[in-house]
């Protein structure tokens, strides 16, 4: 029997919190039975859309416009109670939420991110800073926007305490009512997190393996904050296209995208001639046969040149091309294009990017990673690393010794296979396209690596679009230019095992909700957070515990209600402790020792 979410067809915020708005209170009850149900209802495809057969007599079919069902209208139920039936809830409920191509390329990599963390042994680090937010020159919120904030407030706390195991149906569905309101009132960054954290919380419930608790935490926190600042709550989307005159592209590499939402295709990384990166997509409905399929997509303007060759060293010079203040390049009726020389990673203007040293590449990465989601620049978490294979991993030129990572371990992606091999050539000299794992500091995950091949010439590889072997790769690697001895191997760098779990204590109440924060709380963790310097994450562990055990009493003894506010609050400001120690912790690791005794 298909799964109906791998299936069913996106479906717009509003019309998947409508359905369960036109249900009576004693079927709310029931949604979340209905949805674990809907999931093995069978799906037939459709002309212009899908039909769930939920019995022989009953069935739900959805109607598809531009891809997605964007109408109430386009989904009906067969059943007597239609349109207020469990049936047409429980389907859209399961269905994947419709986000634009453009979230869905840049959301991909937070999809794709590893949960687990493997604890650090090293112990006495100095107490990181963190920042307050700053609470002067609030900008004034209309009553519109007011009461929005407030039921994003709201709805998002209400989720924090029951945890994503205890978030239902209807729960998501305050979420994205909030939300739909938020978007209106001109709040559309906290109304486009809101939209996120609903589809982590339907992956979370249908027990997606791509679903990943450190990506909902992520979120939740960004939504509490934006909550409490107006400034950055009425910040304008940064999604609109704007024309640009003629753009000379120098193609990096090309990434496959695959979504756990139902998304797939194709990112190109090319270097526009001001420094900066830009990005042509394909991004559509679809599984990972699609992401190979999307990389031979043209490029915009009639050139003939596929996204893939553009990346693999082409070149291409747009004329009218419109772009989004983050990067990305938009396919306008206007837009031509026409082939143009490119150049290799050691050649101008590329070889740049690689002239960095590693830490302040990193502190810029870890400074795009805190800005919010829709306000980052493409390719601003990019890092582009020289180093050599040893024995205990890569050694980075004038950086850490690290483990290399695959971004998606998906078999369909050859991602796994082709760093294994890469890591088994001991002493081989790579130049890579890699991304940090903020709170793994031992590791990157490669996106794109090239070397020196059998006949001298530079090899260049997009490692999850092409699957290497062992001819690829010279069986004795030749010494790199420039090294008369021996490369020094050194250990991975590791945090301290009690940021690790702190962070557990985190995520543990994005999990559970305050009931299992309350029930889980570990009395030894401050101590051990103290004893290692880091006093701060302490007393943020203290007050987490505090605010999910509150059992205050009233003059009469009786207990007062809990307070879900303070919960979450305690939660955020621990929340946000992580974040900046880890990536305190972090740029301290990546940093020589010489230049940090200067």
């Amino acid at each position: 029997m298909t799964e109906s979410a791998a299936v069913l067809p996106p479906v717009t915020a509003e019309v998947a919190a409508g359905a369960l708005d036109l249900l009576p209170a004693r079927l709310r009850k029931r949604v979340d039975g209905a949805v674990a149900k809907a999931a093995g209802w069978p799906v037939e495809a459709t002309p212009d859309g899908v039909v769930v057969r939920v019995a022989e007599d009953t069935a739900v079919t959805l109607r598809v416009t531009a891809g997605i069902v964007a109408d109430a209208e386009d989904a009906v139920c067969g059943c007597l109670l239609a349109p207020a039936c469990l049936h047409r809830a429980a389907v859209l409920s399961v269905a994947p939420l419709a986000v634009g191509k453009a979230e869905e390329a840049e959301g991909a990599r937070e999809e794709q991110a590893e949960e687990d963390t493997e604890e650090g042994t090293e112990s006495g680090q100095d107490e990181p800073a963190v920042p307050a937010p700053a609470m002067a020159g609030e900008p004034a919120l209309t009553p519109a926007q007011s009461t929005a904030l407030d039921a994003l407030r709201g709805a998002v706390t209400a989720v924090l305490v029951a945890g994503a195991s205890g978030s239902g149906a209807v729960h998501r569905a305050e979420l994205l009512h909030a939300a739909h309101s938020a978007r209106l009132a001109g709040l559309h960054r906290p109304a486009g997190t809101a939209v996120r954290i609903a589809r982590l919380l339907s992956e979370a419930r249908s027990d997606d393996p791509a679903f990943r608790l450190a990506g909902l935490s992520g979120e939740l926190a960004e939504l509490l904050d934006l909550v409490r600042r107006p400034a950055a709550a009425l910040s304008p989307a940064r999604r609109d296209y704007r024309p640009e005159g003629p753009l000379r592209l120098h193609g990096l590499f090309t990434e496959p995208v695959v979504t756990a939402s139902g998304y797939a295709g194709a990112t190109v990384y090319a270097l526009a001639p001001d420094g900066t990166l830009r990005t042509l997509s394909d991004v559509a409905p679809g599984g990972p046969e699609r992401a190979l399929q999307a990389s031979g997509t043209p490029v915009p303007g009639g050139c003939a040149l596929g996204l893939r060759e553009l990346g693999d060293g082409g070149g291409v010079i747009l004329t009218a091309p419109t772009v989004s203040p983050d990067g990305r390049i938009g396919g306008g009726g206007a837009v031509r294009s026409v082939r143009a020389a490119g150049a290799g990673w050691r050649e101008a203007p590329l070889a740049a990017l690689w002239e960095r040293p590693p830490a302040e590449q990193l502190a810029s990465v870890l400074g795009w990673l805190s800005e919010p989601v829709d306000a980052r620049t493409a390719g601003g978490d990019l890092l582009f690393l020289d180093g050599v294979v040893t024995g205990t991993g890569f050694a980075v030129t004038a950086g850490p010794t690290l483990r290399l990572a695959a971004p998606d371990e998906r078999p369909e992606l050859p991602y796994a296979e082709n760093l294994s091999l890469l890591a088994s050539r001991r002493g081989l000299a790579l130049r890579l396209i890699a991304r940090v794992v903020p709170d793994r500091p031992d590791r990157v995950r490669v996106l794109a690596a090239s070397w020196t091949g059998h006949d001298g010439e530079p090899v260049r590889a997009d490692l999850g679009l092409r699957l290497l072997n062992r001819s690829h790769i010279p069986a004795v690697p030749p010494v790199p230019a420039g090294l008369a001895a021996p490369v020094e191997e050194g250990a991975p760098p590791a945090f301290p095992a009690e940021l690790d779990l702190l962070r557990r204590t985190v995520d543990r109440a994005v999990a559970g909700g305050r009931a299992v924060s309350a029930a889980s709380a570990d009395g030894e963790l401050p101590r051990r957070l103290r004893a290692v310097g880091l006093t701060t994450g302490a007393r943020r562990v203290e007050a987490l515990t505090d605010a999910a055990a509150d059992r205050r009493h009233d003059v009469l003894g009786r207990l007062l209600p809990a307070d879900p506010g303070g919960f979450a609050l305690a939660w955020l400001a621990a929340s946000v402790y992580v974040s900046a120690a880890t990536a305190s912790l972090l740029l301290a690791a990546w940093t020589p020792p010489d230049i940090s005794a200067n």
